[in-house]
């Protein structure tokens, strides 16, 4: 697959009216809905009426700046989990969202790593089922995104070689630990956040999609990984006759039943594997495998304190249940390129662990991609 070359110079070229006015018709009720969603108080929607078809120039640019004015009340994070779990945006509402986002500015790390979310998004969701990851090489990434960034010139500069190496040094992880603690997830942060706003140039656009779909990738190929690290130790734990093992590592309880983390386990499985997920309990999951190979080893747990477990417990329960009712429903389209773990605050970026006991965390703003 091809692109025709273009211009190299930043993105970000307004669209025509016609096509900016219909762009705000589509993503007006998806950012009424967002702010209902997280509580945001709106700005008062004056000067445009959305039900006529053809506004002026001032019109049109009222409501632009409206849309701008919500984009500065909508934090990272809360976009992120709303694309992962709402049913009101399709592949046009995307297109949208990233011409407008594209175009709106300022070019800040919030707008930056909006865009770097919303674009692997985007490639996710139109990616097939069966694509290999030999397959996403730059040509294929522009051609996915041409409905979006128009066709791109493919000569890449040398200083996007970067992501490449995080990809492999990715690869190389045999744990989702090892990718999280490694270092691994702080070069592809500091190679975005040094890109500056040569991370507009349409070709670089291209590489961070990459490198973030296919981040997302690897990260989602060690999330299951654990889960079936911990399945099988679980079930080497019950052939030995154990029922029950000190999980206070993992914010559960010092004699934790193993029939009830099995079932717990087994939901996050079918959460991981479903087209999105919410809360997905990344340090649990980490600590969760430590504590069973620990039990397996015979080396005491190291306790945290269990203030929290009891509800940190429940809670991971609830919501693996949850997102396994979400998965019956939810197929058709890549569960590793699309299923991303919702944050819990704006800090807190796409595949990353937080270190408070009540967040469960994510990814990054980006694996896809670097840090904010």
């Amino acid at each position: 697959m091809t692109s025709q070359p273009s211009s190299s110079q930043p993105s970000g070229a307004a669209p025509d009216p016609a096509t900016t006015w219909a762009g705000i018709r589509r993503l007006h009720p998806i950012y009424i809905e967002m702010a209902r969603e997280f509580v945001i108080d709106l700005p008062a929607a004056a000067g445009f009426d959305l039900q006529i078809d053809a506004p002026d120039q001032e019109m049109v640019e009222n409501a632009r700046q409206w849309l701008i004015a919500v984009d500065e009340r909508i934090q990272v994070h809360q976009l992120r989990q709303f694309l992962q779990t709402t049913s009101l945006v399709d592949s046009e509402s995307l297109v949208a969202l990233l011409r407008h986002l594209l175009t709106a500015g300022p070019r800040n790390d919030s707008t930056r790593d909006k865009i770097d979310f919303v674009l692997v998004q985007y490639f996710s969701q139109n990616a097939p089922t069966d694509l290999d990851d030999d397959s996403v090489d730059v040509a294929y990434v522009a051609h996915g995104l041409e409905p979006v960034l128009g066709p791109v010139e493919l000569k890449t500069p040398v200083w996007l070689n970067a992501l490449d190496r995080v990809l492999d040094a990715a690869r190389r992880c045999r744990s989702l630990d090892e990718l999280l603690h490694g270092g691994v997830l702080e070069q592809g942060r500091k190679a975005k956040a040094q890109a500056g706003d040569l991370f507009y140039l349409p070709i670089a656009l291209v590489a961070f999609t990459r490198f973030g779909y296919l981040m997302r990738r690897a990260f989602f190929r060690l999330m299951l990984g654990d889960l079936n690290c911990i399945l099988d130790g679980l079930s080497a734990l019950e052939e030995k006759g154990v029922e029950t093992i000190d999980c206070r590592r993992a914010q559960f309880s010092a004699q934790e039943p193993i029939v009830r983390l099995r079932m717990i386990c087994q939901s996050w499985k079918v959460m991981f594997q479903a087209e999105y997920s919410s809360g997905q309990p990344l340090r649990m999951l980490v600590d969760l495998r430590a504590s069973v190979e620990g039990a397996l080893s015979g080396a005491p747990a190291a306790a945290k304190p269990e203030t929290a477990a009891p509800a940190r417990a429940k809670a991971a329960a609830a919501s693996a249940g949850m997102a396994a009712t979400h998965a019956k429903g939810e197929t058709g389209r890549h569960p590793a390129a699309t299923a991303q773990p919702a944050t819990a605050d704006a800090e807190t970026p796409e595949f990353e662990i937080s270190s408070s006991a009540s967040n469960w965390s994510s990814e990054e703003d980006q694996l896809p991609g670097p840090k904010k």
